[in-house]
């Protein structure tokens, strides 16, 4: 397994420069992620938050909310490991832009997006694990990540209700395009 250091319960960094993710470190990360309160964690493949290119191997659960937000100035790519996601993409006053249905290679679904302009986003897990790797630009700057004015912020009350409305919005089959 990689060896690794712990900036918090949610952000792992390796100790070694040359850096190798296999079967097992997923499946500690899972264990990390059950354990974590909002049930998430990363393991970055880069040293520190002021590198350049930021790798993470990201391990979400289903019932993990993801505040919909934008990144101002800077690419974000994803590539589907393990699991089922759909992605919603936003316009900027809250209305749905796209959904988009993700899985790993197995799932016959789309594994990898890239997003090259800032565009509102978040996640609705649709299985137990979400595993994925992510690429983005650093260093990484609180100031570079938006959050929707017209989305619930991870503590509110309101969460499960914003999450309710836009799976209602996904099961009604509207196209988005």
């Amino acid at each position: 397994m990689i060896k690794v250091k712990k900036e918090n319960d949610e952000v792992l960094y390796p100790t070694e420069d040359i850096v190798h993710i296999s079967k097992e470190d997923i499946q500690h990360l899972k264990t990390l992620a059950i354990k974590n309160p909002r049930k998430r964690v990363r393991l970055c493949a880069h040293e520190t938050p002021n590198d350049s290119l930021h790798e993470m191997f990201i391990v979400h659960m289903k019932d993990c909310y993801v505040t919909p937000h934008k990144h101002l100035g800077k690419s974000e790519s994803m590539a589907v490991i393990e699991g089922e996601v759909d992605i919603v993409l936003f316009n900027e006053d809250g209305s749905i832009l796209r959904i988009v249905e993700m899985g790993d290679l197995n799932s016959g679904k789309l594994f990898y997006q890239r997003l090259s302009s800032p565009v509102y986003h978040t996640l609705i897990i649709r299985s137990e694990f979400l595993v994925f790797h992510e690429i983005t630009e650093g260093p990484f700057l609180r100031e570079k990540t938006a959050f929707a004015p017209w989305a619930p912020s991870e503590n509110s009350p309101n969460v499960l209700q914003f999450i309710q409305e836009l799976e209602m919005s996904i099961d009604k089959g509207n196209k988005y395009e």
